[in-house]
């Protein structure tokens, strides 16, 4: 198994297909989204927009790791990110990580992205485990994951810092036979 190949994935609402460098600049309004800079970002990372085209720009050809732009089926409007990254290809398990910006949100284009791609990774990748961490304080998110599957394992207390406190870290994965299970339930 390998994330060179990137796949486009078509449901009834998204479209994840492979970024390209014209997707930077609209991918950094996204990020420049007051919820997703709180709830993805470090603060003290230094973002600028020449980075952002220099990441989008390469993601095509990184064999290490799978990210996907969410669009839009109807209009085609790039509205986030899908990504499957840190593999290991012993355990084979993976990180998961999405970002939907506002004109996404609301409307199930994350949750069928999600579920887009971690389906990917269990049924044509022959992934084991897919996981992923979330902050504490992001009950969008937490609502999301569990809806598609991903089960809470642990917590981490107060673990990073955020607007001069601290934050839980919240450990969440999703397993080939569960995923299997939902699946089979969902046809």
């Amino acid at each position: 198994m390998s994330f060179s190949v990137k796949p486009t994935l078509t449901g009834q609402k998204t479209v994840l297909r492979p970024f390209t460098e014209s997707d930077a600049d609209t991918m950094w309004e996204i990020i420049e989204d007051p919820e997703v800079l709180h709830f993805t970002y470090d603060p003290s990372n230094d973002l600028t927009l020449e980075r952002v085209r220099s990441w989008y720009g390469s993601r095509a050809s990184a064999p290490d790791r799978l990210d996907l732009a969410v669009t839009d089926l109807a209009t085609g409007e790039l509205v986030g990110e899908v990504v499957l990254h840190e593999w290991d290809p012993a355990m084979r398990s993976c990180m998961f990580r999405t970002l939907i910006g506002p004109r996404g949100r609301g409307r199930g284009l994350g949750t069928e992205a999600m579920r887009l791609i971690v389906g990917y990774g269990f049924e044509q990748l022959g992934l084991h485990r897919v996981q992923l961490e979330v902050y504490g304080d992001n009950n969008r998110a937490r609502h999301v994951y569990e809806k598609v599957g991903f089960a809470v394992e642990g917590v981490r207390r107060e673990a990073l810092p955020r607007d001069g406190g601290w934050v839980d870290e919240v450990l969440m994965a999703v397993l080939d036979h569960e995923w299997a299970a939902l699946s089979s339930r969902a046809r």
